[in-house]
């Protein structure tokens, strides 16, 4: 597939451990498209929390170009999402195949789930049969999980190439919270160019062409750049496996330049400040660059290369806590959301936004 890399990814770094304890409301959880609800991508709700005095805000994600100044540069990610999960049989027994990460060879790392949570009893060797007509062989453990492995190395092969396959039989991957199905469009960002992420980077989802425009009518600049996500862990809250990235000469040059320019680099999820973390240098200077990624930010290292950060709610002991932390300051962080599950804010990839401003 495009973007994939020559080389494969070094070994996924250890489990981090969780910095932020708190209780998610199950009603707090979206389980559909806010179309559904009769809210537009671009109107759900977007709590602004200001690092520099602590101040939090309430408003609406439509008025992001109002709360960005001329000079300010929102870096997004284009990565577009797969129909990765596949029904398959092993052995007669029905499974769903998630598929997470292209690899070198036609390899891929590929979890297997049955009714809704990692099946952890295959072996190396065993071989899958995929709907319409795929294969797939485990070749060795990737991530192990509860005494079991829970991503594997495997080997595909399909009738098609694999993303026009996944495009004809496979489907979004949708978790337990999730209120049935929805078609892979509820699971794109507009501005997606290059499938290739497991999941939606979904920070991004509320945008829509008319807040892009009004943003670049304000003086914001808007810059690319890619990495294709794998598939999270709701049961292990692990950390992020090694992920494709690549950063263009122009995108690392807008950067600089609008941090030389005194503007705010905004990072549109988590997904953009792995990405830039990955080829900034000890001064703050961002260069070009693509390969895997092992980077995982937490509040122990300095964040380098942005100003800001555009985020979903993350779920209790989250590793992506540790990076909102680094950006906003655990103070920052467990008032922002205290104050969300208090003013009943939504989760996951249909839910509301959290915008970490200096």
């Amino acid at each position: 597939m495009s973007g994939a890399p020559a080389v494969a990814p070094p070994v996924p770094p250890r489990p981090l451990r969780g910095l932020h304890r708190f209780r998610l409301p199950p009603e707090l959880e979206a389980s559909s498209p806010p179309e559904t609800r009769g809210v537009a991508r671009d109107d759900v709700r977007l709590m602004v929390a200001h690092r520099g005095s602590g101040r939090l805000s309430h408003s609406r994600f439509s008025r992001l170009p109002e709360l960005l100044s001329e000079g300010d540069l929102v870096v997004i990610n284009t990565s577009g999402t797969l129909a990765a999960e596949v029904d398959s049989v092993l052995n007669g027994l029905p499974l769903q195949v998630h598929f997470s990460t292209a690899l070198p060879a036609g390899l891929w790392t590929v979890e297997l789930r049955r009714d809704g949570r990692p099946h952890l009893d295959a072996t190396a060797g065993d071989r899958l049969a995929l709907a319409g007509g795929g294969e797939l062989t485990l070749l060795s453990a990737y991530s192990r999980h509860q005494g079991g492995v829970r991503l594997w190395v495997a080997a595909v092969e399909t009738p098609l190439p694999l993303v026009p396959y996944l495009a004809a039989h496979g489907r979004p991957i949708a978790y337990g919270y999730v209120g049935g199905r929805f078609p892979l469009s509820s699971y794109q960002n507009v501005y997606a160019t290059e499938p290739g992420s497991a999941e939606m980077p979904s920070a991004g989802r509320p945008f829509t062409p008319e807040v892009i425009t009004r943003l670049v009518a304000r003086g914001v600049g808007v810059a690319p750049l890619l990495l294709h996500t794998g598939v999270a862990s709701l049961e292990a809250s692990e950390p992020p496996y090694p992920e494709f990235y690549r950063v263009t000469a122009p995108t690392a040059a807008r950067v600089n330049a609008c941090r030389a320019e005194g503007g705010r680099v905004i990072a549109v999820g988590t997904t953009v400040v792995r990405a830039l973390e990955s080829v900034v240098d000890g001064q703050g200077r961002v260069h070009p660059g693509s390969g895997w990624t092992e980077t995982v930010v937490a509040p122990d290292g300095p964040v380098r290369s942005v100003d800001g950060l555009l985020t979903g709610w993350h779920e209790p002991e989250a590793s992506h806590l540790a990076m909102l932390e680094a950006i906003g300051g655990r103070e920052l962080l467990e008032r922002s959301y205290h104050l969300a599950v208090a003013e009943r804010y939504l989760w996951h990839e249909f839910g509301d936004v959290h915008l970490i401003l200096p």
